[in-house]
């Protein structure tokens, strides 16, 4: 191969099949390609690390990072996932928890949205807050927080609250819009932009020990089946807070990541139409329909 050329996609994958013959180490037969060698393959070929990890899936070459989500997801899942554009409207308690799966996960596209700054109450509970943090853009450490856990993937931030006037901007190509915020007005507000741009909605609350989880498409009923008519929360503040410990949040964004990831790879059972009601102090887990 000449140096002095340009590198082609062709020569990419000539590569990509001589690292797999002679180079790379294996684990129970699988090629794997480290974090180190994509950035020096992306950097010889002119193009990202996401592009290298997809080029190395397509010849079913393990990128390091995504090891052990095979078996449970296989190579044409794992660039699915790569190729997927998820936006989580909030990032703290809920967000925060969110954010950290999706990067884990291999979401190659991640949108955070939050206009607020870390303060020294969100300590108890939302996973991008630390003792250095207080007065730093929750959006802005959520994108700094996907960049040290996955810097492959791409992720942008908008340190704005949403309103009707700037949210379809914020959503606009998104797959899956993920719900990780605090009051029940800014809710009904994102799903009817959802719904009006035909994105897939997965709402999740919580408060104290308790939380719920539904996924809702936007010819659904959705919110209104939950909280019934959006007119009565209209005066409601978005200040309005409640008792949330640390376990809750936790468990309700594993379990919204869990939606967002069988939806994007068409694959399992959805809470389309019912509501997941969790009670971790009883240990009480049920669905109920909300047609």
């Amino acid at each position: 191969m000449n140096n002095h050329l340009p590198k082609t996609r062709e020569d990419l994958i000539k590569e990509l099949v001589r690292l797999k013959k002679d180079k790379l180490k294996k684990s129970n037969g699988i090629p794997i390609i480290s974090i180190s060698q994509v950035k020096k393959m992306a950097q010889t070929f002119n193009l990202s690390p996401k592009e290298i990890e997809i080029a190395a899936l397509e010849e079913e070459i393990v990128p390091a990072r995504y090891r052990r989500n095979f078996n449970t997801i296989n190579f044409t899942e794992q660039i699915t996932l790569l190729k997927s554009k998820v936006t989580v409207a909030g990032c703290g308690g809920l967000g925060g928890n969110i954010i950290e799966s999706l990067a884990r996960l291999g979401i190659g596209n991640i949108i955070a949205i939050d206009g607020d700054v870390f303060q020294e109450s969100n300590l108890n509970r939302q996973a991008l807050c630390n003792e250095d943090s207080f007065g730093t853009g929750k959006a802005v450490t959520a994108v700094s927080k996907i960049k040290h856990i996955n810097s492959s993937i791409d992720a942008h931030s908008y340190s704005q609250f949403f309103d009707i006037h700037n949210i379809a901007t914020f959503i606009g190509d998104t797959e899956v819009v993920i719900d990780g915020l605090d009051n029940i007005p800014s809710r009904f507000l994102l799903e009817k932009v959802c719904k009006e741009f035909k994105i897939l909605f997965i709402h999740g609350a919580v408060n104290g020990l308790q939380g719920q989880v539904s996924t809702i498409f936007p010819e659904d009923k959705g919110l209104a089946a939950i909280y019934g008519p959006e007119d009565k929360y209209h005066k409601q503040s978005a200040d309005n807070q409640v008792s949330v410990l640390s376990v809750t949040p936790a468990m309700v964004a594993s379990l919204q990541v869990t939606e967002a990831l069988k939806v994007l790879l068409k694959r399992g059972k959805l809470l389309r139409n019912k509501l997941l009601l969790i009670n971790l102090e009883e240990n009480d887990f049920n669905i109920v329909d909300i047609l």
